[in-house]
């Protein structure tokens, strides 16, 4: 079916129920920021293929709303559908919430696949909708009955981690969490969060494309650990393991009868912004909640020292594989036929010659010219463009290893650029630096450091519409909160003070419609600097080893602090990296790394 097709296939079943209008988050049944292909539902619905956006849709019109990272890429997916795009955030458009508000008439109804839907945000839109005695509809999946070939839900094999990886045993973290459970006189506590599973129990799975997650929910109590998932997933070997360690599979499915058994005397910890709507709603009303952040998501967060040790030996496998690669592309672009796809699959052989290389973090950026002016651009067999002995591509890619998980952005020039390019490139490259660079006192978040990254842009007018930087997760989600860089607070989630052990991405961009797009991204590890009579201080580590582009840089518009900055960047890089290539890739390292 078209994508028109759909939509009138969906309106009828709309009819038949009488719902007014229909909510399609992008979410699975867990709130990951990426789904498996089972959970794609706006995605089939809209034909946008980004990682974030909700669609509404009403008998007389559909709406996609979506952030300033994919507005290029929506609005060319979104032509010739009918589907009106919402940027959000942009002046004098409504948020999905203020739309609703607005389109609904009184006694409407609203409806939405529960689980799809945070507590929290069914809340919020029960209590803005009051007013209108607006009705919900939320126990069916009405994409999922226009869905004929719709695929089956993930079950791919589980793995158990050493500790010589997690640098701490399962029941150690289990007894961890109970004891935080003990302190806030929680009886229950109920975490959906993929990632959080998978970290509390040392598992990994496959769940979900590019991230190592296990499809599960988890319920703790003081004696008992119940997981929901599909036992078939996991060998006897790991069944057996996890019993030793008191944790208990139950089938996927049967957590929402479950809580429904839950005693009234009980006190059940949650966070309503994670757990889905259909379950909250079936835990007796009488059973007190206490809604707070997952016990897990800070313990995550704050990498031990056998994590910390992990990521730098990650980081200097992917240093090497992203170096060779850089030096073959500069080296082959003008010998044969590179495209943005093959050159993704050769940065992907590199990455796969590395001991414990697991596979992509993420679904590869490779963006040529003016490609990289798209944010998130993903190339595809229809918009895949050779390169050229000119101008810049952007390579933002990441990978999974046993020793953790690496995100990394590189322009690279590949031939002639121009003053302006050279301008732009310097600048955010600064910003990069500088973030890097800084040292300031225990207590600070990443909402204080935000303008180190962005003020070399801000002078000049300019900026980037997304994050400075987001956490990363040890094998896990390479997008991982709480822990990032930006200039300003998201309602309802505040930013974190940063933590000795917390890794988090450091990459200022620009980008210039029509024209280019430059990123450029470390990930840094937040440490421990001098304890003086004002406090302690902290600092950060460079973790990513890979040189910056010095044929896209103008050295007169850095300051002297800035150009030392890098000469000591590129000289670890060159010390970290060469003993690994030979001696033509050494010898180009070299002169990459050279002081400027």
């Amino acid at each position: 079916m078209t994508i028109k097709q759909k939509l009138n296939a969906l309106r009828i079943l709309m009819k038949e129920k009488k719902i007014d209008a229909y909510l399609v988050p992008t979410d699975d049944f867990h709130g990951s920021e990426y789904v498996g292909d089972y959970f794609k539902c706006r995605k089939y619905i809209t034909g946008f293929t980004g990682s974030a956006g909700t669609a509404i849709i009403t008998q007389d019109m559909a709406g996609l709303w979506t952030d300033g990272r994919y507005f290029i890429q929506a609005a060319d997916q979104l032509r010739d559908t009918t589907i009106e795009l919402f940027k959000s955030g942009e002046p004098g458009v409504p948020t999905v919430h203020q739309f609703l508000n607005d389109k609904l008439q009184e006694g409407m109804c609203l409806g939405f696949d529960g689980r799809t839907v945070s507590a929290r945000e069914a809340e919020e839109l029960q209590e803005l909708l009051q007013e209108k005695h607006i009705t919900f509809s939320v126990n069916d999946d009405l994409i999922g009955e226009i869905w004929e070939d719709r695929p089956v839900l993930s079950c791919e094999p589980v793995m158990e981690l050493d500790i010589r990886w997690t640098g701490k045993s399962r029941a150690d973290k289990i007894a961890e969490i109970r004891e935080q459970m003990k302190a806030k006189e929680a009886d229950t506590f109920i975490l959906t969060s993929l990632d959080d599973i998978a970290w509390l129990l040392n598992i990994r799975g496959n769940d979900i494309h590019c991230c190592p997650v296990v499809l599960s929910y988890l319920v703790m109590m003081e004696n008992e650990l119940r997981l929901y998932a599909n036992a078939a997933a996991f060998s006897e070997e790991i069944r057996s393991n996890l019993e030793a360690d008191g944790v208990k599979i139950y089938p996927y499915d049967d957590v929402y009868s479950y809580v429904q058994t839950i005693s009234s005397d009980k006190k059940v910890l949650l966070s309503r912004a994670n757990v889905n709507s259909r379950l909250v709603s079936n835990i007796p009303s009488e059973v007190t909640i206490l809604d707070e952040p997952n016990l897990t998501l800070l313990p995550k967060a704050v990498k031990n020292k056998t994590e910390m040790e992990n990521e730098r030996i990650a980081h200097i496998k992917d240093g090497i594989a992203v170096t060779k690669f850089i030096y073959w592309l500069k080296k082959n672009v003008t010998r044969t036929t590179i495209t943005e796809l093959s050159a993704a699959e050769k940065l992907y052989q590199f990455r796969s010659e590395q001991e414990h290389f697991l596979g992509d973090s993420f679904d590869p950026i490779i963006a040529y010219g003016t490609h990289a002016a798209i944010v998130h651009y993903s190339a595809t067999e229809a918009t895949d463009i050779p390169l050229e002995a000119r101008g810049m591509v952007l390579a933002d890619t990441g990978g999974h290893y046993l020793e953790g998980t690496t995100d990394i952005t590189r322009t690279i020039v590949l031939g002639p650029v121009t003053a302006k390019e050279k301008k732009f490139f310097t600048a955010v490259l600064r910003g990069n630096l500088n973030l890097a660079a800084a040292k300031f006192k225990y207590g600070c978040t990443g909402l204080n450091l935000d303008y180190l990254a962005r003020g070399p842009l801000w002078e000049l007018g300019e900026d980037y519409n997304h994050g400075t930087g987001h956490g990363v997760g040890y094998l896990l989600n390479v997008h991982e909160g709480p822990n990032s860089f930006r200039w300003k607070n998201l309602p309802g989630n505040p930013a974190p003070v940063l933590e000795e052990g917390m890794i988090t991405s450091d990459e200022p961009g620009y980008y210039l419609e029509n024209e280019f797009g430059i990123r450029h991204e470390n990930l840094v590890l937040c440490k421990k600097a001098e304890k003086t009579s004002f406090g302690q201080f902290m600092c950060f580590e460079p973790l990513t080893m890979v040189p910056f582009d010095l044929e896209g840089i103008n050295p007169e518009e850095m300051t002297e602090r800035e150009r030392k900055l890098l000469n000591d960047y590129h000289q670890k890089v060159y010390t970290t990296i060469s003993p690994y290539l030979d001696e033509e890739e050494k010898e180009w390292l070299k002169q990459a790394t050279r002081e400027i």
